[in-house]
């Protein structure tokens, strides 16, 4: 029977060889590199296998979490930044939808603050999108 260390050392080769041909976002990467270090420690004298297989469980979702930390874009703090202008076709009531004429086109758009009411050919500032409906913010609202 082969020893332990070369079944984990094979397992972490196949995990790390998968993420190549069948990308999981790194999950298979980080869960191949979890087995070397499993193998690294049954080398050194880690000799129950199930403390191994524990370890290897530990060590692979620790990494996992840890990448997703990085790997991960960071979301932006300032809805304005991406900002695009629009203009406003129809008049869009407080807590109501509207028409506006963004890129060209007609879309469905509320205001981002249900207080105000933005009168029609008025510029507005698209700050995201929510399905078909887009979020506006008057640009007088952003000059005073």
């Amino acid at each position: 029977m082969p020893s332990f260390t070369l079944i984990w050392l094979l397992a972490g080769a196949v995990l790390c060889l998968m993420e190549l041909f069948l990308p999981s976002a790194f999950v298979a990467f980080m869960m191949g590199i979890s087995a070397f270090v499993v193998a690294l420690l049954s080398v050194v004298g880690l000799g129950s296998v199930w403390l191994q297989v524990l370890l290897w469980l530990l060590f692979s979702t620790a990494l996992v979490l840890f990448s997703r930390r990085f790997l991960q874009p960071r979301q932006r703090k300032s809805k304005i930044r991406d900002a695009v202008i629009a203009e406003t076709l129809t008049e869009i009531l407080p807590g109501k939808t509207g028409r506006v004429r963004y890129e060209g086109n007609s879309w469905q758009a509320r205001c981002d603050d249900d207080k105000f009411t933005v009168p029609p050919n008025q510029r507005v500032y698209v700050v995201r999108r929510e399905g078909t409906t887009l979020i506006v913010i008057p640009e007088n609202l952003l000059n005073s």
